[in-house]
């Protein structure tokens, strides 16, 4: 027998180790021993080096639900802060978990977590944007419609932007004017209405003076889950606590400078309506560039063009720029599409152009 004692300057006995020999089969072991008043018994040397799993794509570190039993539980983003995102489970508990900063995850995405990691569930839908700067953004996830919230001020070529990528992402765009208390904003409103009414749904509200919202409440309690986008100072905040009071969203003013709104929200979080349906809260910004658009994408999804379905083009391809037999330059010219509308069109297809260049020498340099 070996044996060990540690005592501390006191002369008491912190613990006493001894390896004992056992007649065969048995093999030697350690023990130790601790003072009564420690209850502990340990035996087989130090206590097991317990091995993290290490994240694969689409995973992240995160605090328990739970007691650590193995089982897996899944939820819902509802709330995005940087490094920590809230999620949802299907009891209705929530709880914060830590995500890094370039996670990926986004409001609306559905997850698993197992132990300390979660886990990202295939998405359905996704609608991404981009900046004046060109950096790509993803608004959020498992979406089915897009709330495109305009009023005075609106940045121009911001609602068709919206619409084309709702579109592409598969997503139902709707139009929602806001501030229509004012008298300024009625020559808005019939603008709208004359360009987008037989495209998309138009809706005329006042967050304010909460008139106008029961068809707008009507179309979302269908079950949708959507989210509202729109340049800073369309009053986004102030709909969603219209439409959801106990959200208690902070509402800022517009800049009396440059007529431009301060952005009050700056996290993107989800909320359940009373009648059914989620909407999401998304920080306000001023661009809607397109992202990985096709040029026969946007000639497909262009507001105003589906109205022409039934007259064809001679080429499937068809840009609708010099093309000969195109049906949209022909109703141009029949004055059934606005030279205005055409001349936005043509400035997105420009746009989109260059950013399939761009791809493709990218693509070609790799």
């Amino acid at each position: 027998m070996v044996h060990s004692i540690c005592m501390n300057h006191r002369n008491t006995l912190l613990w006493f180790f001894a390896n004992v020999k056992e007649v065969a089969p048995h093999e030697p072991r350690n023990i130790f021993i601790f003072p009564p008043d420690s209850h502990q018994v340990q035996e087989s040397g130090p206590p097991p080096i317990v091995k993290r799993a290490r994240n694969k794509p689409d995973q992240t570190a995160a605090a328990q639900p739970s007691a650590d039993t193995g089982q897996a539980f899944t939820g819902l983003i509802t709330a995005h802060h940087g490094v920590e995102v809230e999620v949802r489970f299907t009891t209705g508990k929530c709880r914060m978990v830590r995500v890094k900063r370039s996670s990926g995850h986004v409001v609306g995405d559905d997850v698993k977590i197992s132990g300390e990691v979660l886990q990202r569930q295939p998405r359905r839908t996704e609608l991404r944007r981009r900046d004046a700067s060109g950096g790509v953004h993803l608004v959020a996830a498992n979406l089915d419609v897009l709330g495109i919230v305009v009023a005075l001020n609106s940045m121009a070529g911001f609602i068709d932007r919206a619409i084309v990528a709702a579109r592409v992402a598969q997503l139902q765009p709707f139009i929602v004017v806001n501030k229509c208390d004012l008298d300024d904003t009625t020559p808005l409103l019939d603008n709208l209405k004359r360009i987008y009414a037989g495209s998309v749904p138009v809706f005329a509200i006042s967050a304010k003076g909460q008139t106008g919202l029961e068809p707008l409440l009507s179309f979302l309690n269908q079950g949708h889950r959507g989210v509202f986008v729109g340049s800073s100072g369309v009053g986004k905040s102030s709909l969603l606590n219209a439409l959801c009071p106990e959200t208690g969203l902070k509402v800022g003013k517009v800049s009396d400078y440059n007529g431009l709104g301060r952005h009050t929200t700056t996290v993107s979080t989800l909320h359940a309506l009373s009648g059914g349906g989620e909407l999401v809260d998304t920080p306000g910004f001023r661009d809607f560039g397109l992202v990985d658009i096709l040029t026969d994408e946007l000639a497909s999804h262009f507001p105003g063009f589906e109205k022409h379905d039934e007259i064809s083009c001679r080429f499937r391809n068809c840009r609708h720029r010099t093309e000969p037999g195109c049906a949209i330059i022909s109703l141009v010219e029949q004055g059934e599409i606005t030279a205005d509308r055409y001349a936005v069109y043509l400035e997105l297809l420009a746009e989109v152009e260059k950013d399939q260049d761009k791809a493709r020498s990218r693509n070609w340099q790799n």
